[in-house]
This record gives structure tokens, C-alpha cells and sequence, in this order.
């Protein structure tokens, strides 16, 4: 059973404006992706939720603050990012030391994104679930590994 899910930011659960410079706390417009505020309500009434951000410049008082702003942080239960791991995201040694950190074991956790590079091939390396978001299905590798599950929508996550 999965009793932590990973959630990328960018585009996964907070839209990431295209052309838009600096950080998200500070910009004029934010949202949240569709659906997001409903799946992280669901899946938080069973498993803890965080957020493992490749957010090289926020720091997590500035990353919550972005949350806050659309009203999903209280969902949220602690956020990871280069600032506080001195790690980047895109590799299995930032989702190592995040489970290191949350002492859980790999098969404990799913992490959920939109990036295949960044955020499943990571997931995939180190035995956590990994859960692709792609809503248009672009960029598809043309051998996907079976233990991928593949999701168009957030709400498939508690469906």
C-alpha cells in the first residue's frame, strides 16, 4: 500500500506559466493544475503527501507560500528541493535521500510527475512507483516499463 505520495510542482500540481521569470511565491498569477486540490484531499485522508521539486532557487518557506496561494498546502506535508537536500531533482540520489529522510522504504512511495527524464526515471531506478501525469501523451518513450502506471488526469490517482 502506498503510504507516501511524491508530487512533482511545476505542472503537476501548480501551473508553471510559460515565459514567467522568478520565483512562483512572488508571481502575480498562480494556479493550481485541474483536479489537484480534489486528488490531494483524497489521497491524504490515507498516505502523507509531499512535494520533491527540482526548484533550484525557492527555498520550503517560499515553496509553501506558493501552495498557500492556491490553498493546497495544507494537504501537504513537507517539501523537498535542492535548497534543503543539497541535492538536484533528476536523479536517484535526491529520491534516495528523500526516503532516507522520511525513513520509509522504496515500495512505500509513489512519486507522481510530469517529466519522464526528471521524475519517473528516477522513481523507477530506486523501486518507488512511479506515476506519469501526461495529459497529452506527448514525448512517450517508445518502451515504457510496465510498472509505469500512465495517467491523463489527477483524479485518476483516487478513482
Amino acid at each position: 500500500m502506498t503510504e507516501v505520495y511524491l508530487f512533482d510542482w511545476g505542472d503537476t500540481l501548480m501551473v508553471d506559466f510559460p515565459g514567467v521569470l522568478g520565483k512562483m511565491c512572488d508571481w502575480g498569477k498562480v494556479a493550481a493544475v485541474t483536479g489537484a486540490k480534489e486528488a490531494l484531499a483524497s489521497l491524504s485522508q490515507h498516505a502523507k503527501i509531499y512535494v520533491a521539486t527540482g526548484a533550484a532557487n525557492s527555498t520550503e518557506a517560499e515553496i509553501e507560500k506558493a501552495f498557500e496561494r492556491v490553498g493546497l498546502h495544507s494537504f501537504i506535508s513537507g517539501y523537498f528541493c535542492k535548497y534543503n537536500l543539497g541535492l538536484e531533482k533528476g536523479s536517484p540520489d535526491f529520491l534516495n535521500a528523500i526516503l532516507s529522510k522520511l525513513e520509509q522504504p522504496a515500495e512505500n512511495v509513489a512519486m507522481v510527475g510530469d517529466n519522464f527524464k526528471k521524475d519517473i526515471e528516477p522513481a523507477i531506478a530506486v523501486g518507488i512507483q512511479a506515476i506519469w501525469f501526461s495529459a497529452d501523451k506527448k514525448d512517450v518513450p517508445p518502451a515504457i516499463p510496465v510498472n509505469v502506471k500512465i495517467i491523463g488526469s489527477l483524479s485518476e490517482l483516487y478513482e
